[in-house]
């Protein structure tokens, strides 16, 4: 049977995809964006935000791409906020696993996508964390193969030989990474990101899901402090055309044009990266993620509390 944990791809550095789509300034013209981007127009209400600062919810889909999203699940769900004034960048990751309420049930919250799109998802996690999300950003995994290859490759420190196939995956997954630091090329990067454990269930992050996290994270801030380099940053323009190939979003253009003005002010040493408490648990034969309630809402209002107007009130 086709294992379920095959189309794990997303990783974090997709949540910095939003970042470098945000990056455009004056590289496109703007009435050449509207035409070919009806998602942001050039006209519209500038977002109400005193604080200069944005909050969206990254999706990556399991989907080969954004043509074949319909109806898939969501492999990655982070919550980012981004500073325009500071450069700080905040992510909680939330497991794709995470039973909550879902189209009128207890689900995982991965399936809110296959159940109803983006909009379902937007209200799934919006109904978990506690206030509204109205922003989005919705990935498809070729982009990781692109965008490492494109700045020469990452540097990261592989934790344990990742050895991994499936012939029936579309496409056909062959992960061969042995351990140690190393130069990790478009395709090796991906592996990594989707690796979880090998086929015998031998090797593997302990904590499963909550590892392939933590590693996500650690690889989004490499690959940040990596692009952010003399060498690499004036290839931010190709980064983000291939961004606009890969991208969903409905996040305005205003605010894409205004990020433009916190490429300089990124540090690695402020990005704030957590994932929501709770532990793997089976109910059945189906494993789920069972998040802590109170430690949930502490950790929100810690991170995101001051975004909001109203008090944070977590289920």
């Amino acid at each position: 049977m086709k294992k379920q944990f095959i189309t794990v791809f997303i990783v974090s550095l997709l949540a910095f995809a939003s970042i470098y789509a945000v990056l455009a300034n004056t590289i496109f013209d703007e009435e050449k964006v509207a035409a070919e981007d009806p998602l942001n127009p050039i006209d519209e209400e500038p977002i109400e935000n005193d604080k200069n600062e944005l909050v969206f919810l990254l999706l990556g889909v399991d989907a080969k791409d954004l043509d074949h999203a319909k109806g898939t699940r969501t492999d990655t769900i982070m919550l980012t906020r981004v500073n325009f004034d500071t450069g700080k960048i905040s992510i909680l990751s939330i497991p794709r696993d995470t039973r909550t309420m879902v189209n009128g049930k207890l689900d995982k919250i991965n399936a809110a996508h296959a159940y109803g799109g983006v909009d379902m998802t937007l209200e799934a996690v919006s109904d978990l964390i506690g206030f509204d999300i109205d922003y989005y950003v919705l990935v498809d995994y070729q982009i990781v193969k692109e965008v490492v290859d494109a700045i020469g490759g990452v540097d990261i420190e592989v934790p344990f030989d990742m050895k991994y196939d499936d012939p029936t995956a579309d496409p056909p997954l062959h992960i061969n990474l042995e351990k140690g630091f190393q130069n990790l090329n478009g395709q090796e990067a991906h592996d990594f990101l989707r690796f979880r454990h090998n086929n015998n269930y031998t090797v593997g992050y302990p904590d499963g899901d909550v590892g392939r996290i933590k590693a996500q994270q650690y690889f989004m801030k490499e690959l940040v402090k990596q692009t952010l380099t003399p060498k690499n940053i004036f290839k931010i323009p190709t980064l983000i055309k291939t961004y606009y190939n890969n991208v969903e979003t409905n996040i305005p253009f205003n605010f894409v044009l205004k990020g433009a003005t916190m490429v300089n002010k990124i540090d690695t040493n402020l990005m704030e990266t957590a994932t929501i408490p709770g532990e793997g648990e089976y109910i059945g034969d189906i494993s789920y993620f069972i998040y802590d309630g109170e430690q949930m809402q502490e950790l929100v209002n810690n991170m995101f509390g001051d975004y909001i107007v109203e008090p944070i009130t977590v289920p």
